[in-house]
């Protein structure tokens, strides 16, 4: 029974941790937005403004599902995605100290993915 309570204080210290540091690159691409700024870039050719769109569904709202912990595996899903662009196709030519900051999040968001919410989420109540 301990150890399985280890693991969901682990899962929703996961989520949240890592929700709460993706929403601070989200938050500013949201006031962007809400600023009337479309402006961005548009590394897989579906234009600026939807690619801030879809930006924003995966580092601002998909986040705040993911630490509350409301269809977590369906929401993890659009940031491990973002994150993947961002360092494979973004960051490409660049140096891995470049990549590393997406790479890290891929690697959270997909964790996420495959373990689950855990006990302590709105998906489990």
């Amino acid at each position: 029974m301990k150890n399985n309570l280890q693991n969901n204080i682990g899962l929703a210290f996961l989520r949240i941790s890592a929700s709460a540091m993706m929403l601070s690159h989200g938050y500013p691409k949201f006031q962007k937005l809400l600023s009337g700024d479309f402006e961005f870039g548009d590394p897989i050719g579906l234009g600026a403004t939807p690619t801030l769109f879809l930006a924003i569904i995966a580092e601002f709202i998909c986040p705040i599902l993911v630490m509350i912990g409301f269809k977590t595996r369906w929401a993890a899903l659009p940031t491990a995605i973002t994150m993947a662009v961002a360092a494979f196709i973004v960051h490409a030519p660049d140096a891995f100290a470049s990549k590393e900051k997406a790479l890290l999040f891929l690697t959270l968001f997909v964790a996420i993915i495959f373990l689950g919410p855990g006990k302590f989420s709105i998906d489990k109540k």
